[in-house]
């Protein structure tokens, strides 16, 4: 069974996807503008099954989950709402799944709560020390709400052109207009700083003791490759790195069997343990 709620998290409201029961999952998606928990994993928690217990937020300033009052976005405010939104639905013990953005969050909270997250995986994702903007990034942070920005956003996220359809460009526009005011607030101009506010110390990345999975594409230019999950080897305790040939920088989408798969087996093995 799949539910849309809201859960108050330290007096603010988060707007939650859930489905299913067992092995609790924390999924947490990127930065572009319109982008949300529920359109992020929707699809994946499909096909994951009702056997997990899949939590999917719309993080604060994305979709339903305003910035709460006085604070603005952030990796420490995304990093706490994760863990108080886990906390407040009685979840102990869980595995993050991270895409982008939600991929430094991810890792964050791992080195943050070593006692509750128990497995990490980080897809195409942000926060490897030195990792600089890329023009990709850049640009997608500053796509206009509209059409016209949710096809040169989408165009930049993918390699493979023929995804970026009709429907789907309606789509991102619609959630990119619902959402602009918010988005506005997150990531203005100069861009690099928050590149900065999500890149995580040697002493985090230290920290996390829970087993990680990256995955990524081999063409990337939101987050490449080299630049953002290759450093990120020399700083994990346990990882390991998973590089889809031919994927841009959504994997999940680009190729949807495979990556369902790979989560699916890295997950499993709390399971089996």
């Amino acid at each position: 069974m799949t539910a849309l709620r809201t859960v108050i998290v330290d007096g603010s409201p988060v707007h939650v996807l859930e489905s299913g029961t067992g092995p609790a999952v924390l999924m947490l998606h990127g930065s572009g503008p319109g982008t949300t928990g529920s359109g992020a994993w929707a699809t994946t928690a499909r096909a994951l099954g009702a056997s997990w217990h899949l939590v999917a937020p719309d993080q604060a300033g994305f979709g339903r989950t305003p910035v709460p009052v006085g604070s603005r976005g952030g990796l420490r405010l995304w990093t706490e709402q994760a863990a108080g939104l886990m906390d407040a639905l009685g979840v102990e013990q869980y595995a993050v799944v991270g895409h982008s953005m939600g991929g430094a969050v991810a890792l964050a909270l791992a080195g943050a709560r070593p006692e509750q997250v128990t497995r990490v995986v980080a897809v195409s994702t942000m926060g490897a020390p030195g990792a600089p903007l890329s023009a990709d990034l850049d640009a997608i942070w500053a796509a206009p709400a509209g059409p016209l920005g949710a096809r040169d956003m989408l165009s930049r996220l993918v390699l493979d052109q023929a995804l970026v359809t009709d429907e789907a460009v309606d789509a991102r526009a619609s959630a990119m207009r619902a959402g602009a005011a918010a988005f506005a607030s997150l990531f203005p101009a100069p861009r690099a700083r928050w590149v900065d506010d999500l890149t995580l110390s040697e002493r985090t990345l230290a920290a996390i003791r829970a087993p990680v999975l990256l995955v990524h594409g081999a063409e990337d230019r939101v987050t490449p490759l080299a630049t953002a999950a290759r450093p990120l080897l020399g700083h994990l305790a346990d990882v390991r790195l998973h590089v889809f040939g031919r994927c841009g920088h959504v994997p999940a989408i680009e190729h949807p069997h495979e990556f369902r798969e790979l989560l699916s087996c890295f997950l499993r093995r709390d399971r089996d343990d």
